[in-house]
């Protein structure tokens, strides 16, 4: 039997994160074949064969350079790559079938084999939507803030009265805003008054939450069963209401974590099937841990690069086959 030696690595070209694991990876001498989806089909090969009988694809990944068979295939890094990117010969009526298939032939392939995966796709789309966190979060035993989704005005205004605290406004999805000449924004999360609500609040679904008083935020970044909670210390107004508002304002300090709240990390990440996850808390100034998302593939460079945790080094670690 052919030994399972070989990390993909499915990542953009120019992504600082992947570069991290391939460079952990590469220290410990595990051979990696990294590439970018918007290099196929035009400058990757995919050869993959199903029998009829037998279950399983054979065949290989190749590029110019170099070739990786399938079956030596041990794990998958699979961190935004891009979307495949077409030959100019295509028409332009068939250039979006083309990126389908393109895209499905791929993923589908590698989705099939018998190995780790990091940030697997079907589990990503199962796993991202705030509403379903919640849901889950208590499930498994995590506190998660009062919060209300809804396009009806009435409704907030006769919630925001219920709630007797002050709340926010965040987006429900992780979507960018588009004005022209202007680069793509994300909104922050924000105080909102009962006063400042119209009747734009119908136009379209909007997710409020109480607001948690915090004696400081928690990004805490899990790989597999290690858990590396960080403090989040905020300077600012901005970075207090939303601490992604302004980096400039955080120091960034390395914690220990209730038992309890590890242990509901984990029944949280099990439900999903996540080997990793950028989970977000607040600390309330009494000690007490609130959930407030989780990113199944968040970014974790900056918290890295901070704090000097191993954080990369878990990853390699995962990837490799040490750990669960």
């Amino acid at each position: 039997m052919v030994p399972r030696e070989q990390v993909l690595v499915v990542a953009e070209r120019l992504d600082p994160t992947a570069d991290l694991v391939v460079h952990a990876l590469t220290e410990r001498k595990v051979p990696v074949f990294r590439f970018d989806l918007a290099e196929f089909p035009q400058s990757l090969l995919l050869s993959a064969e199903h029998g009829s009988v037998t279950p399983g694809w054979h065949g290989s990944v190749r590029n110019d350079r170099r070739a990786v068979q399938l079956k030596e295939v041990r794990a998958v890094y699979y961190r935004r790559p891009g979307l495949p990117v077409l030959s100019p010969h295509i028409a332009p009526d068939y250039r979006d079938w083309a990126v389908s298939q393109a895209l499905v032939g791929m993923v589908q392939i590698l989705t099939s084999l018998p190995v780790t995966w990091m940030h697997h796709p079907d589990v990503y789309r199962a796993s991202a939507h705030k509403p379903g966190q919640l849901v889950t979060a208590t499930k498994s035993g995590l506190r998660v803030p009062r919060s209300l989704v809804t396009n009806s005005l009435d409704h907030v205004r006769r919630w925001a009265g219920r709630l007797d605290a002050p709340m926010v406004c965040k987006p429900i999805a992780a979507a960018s805003i588009s004005v022209p000449g202007s680069p793509p924004s994300m909104l922050p999360t924000r105080p909102v008054s009962l006063p400042e609500l119209d009747e734009s609040i119908n136009l379209t679904a909007h997710y409020f939450q109480e607001c948690i008083p915090k004696a400081f935020e928690v990004r805490l970044t899990a790989v597999g069963s290690r858990m590396f909670p960080v403090a989040i210390h905020a300077d600012s107004d901005k970075a207090r209401a939303d601490w992604r508002s302004d980096y400039d304002a955080l120091t960034y300090e390395p914690i220990t974590m209730p038992a309890d709240v590890a242990d509901g990390v984990q029944r949280f990440m099990s439900y999903y099937g996540l080997n990793y996850g950028a989970f977000d808390f607040a600390v309330t100034p009494d000690g007490r841990w609130v959930f407030f998302e989780c990113n199944p593939a968040g970014q974790w460079q900056f918290i890295a690069k901070a704090t000097n945790l191993p954080i990369a080094e878990a990853h390699a670690s995962l990837l490799q086959g040490a750990f669960a």
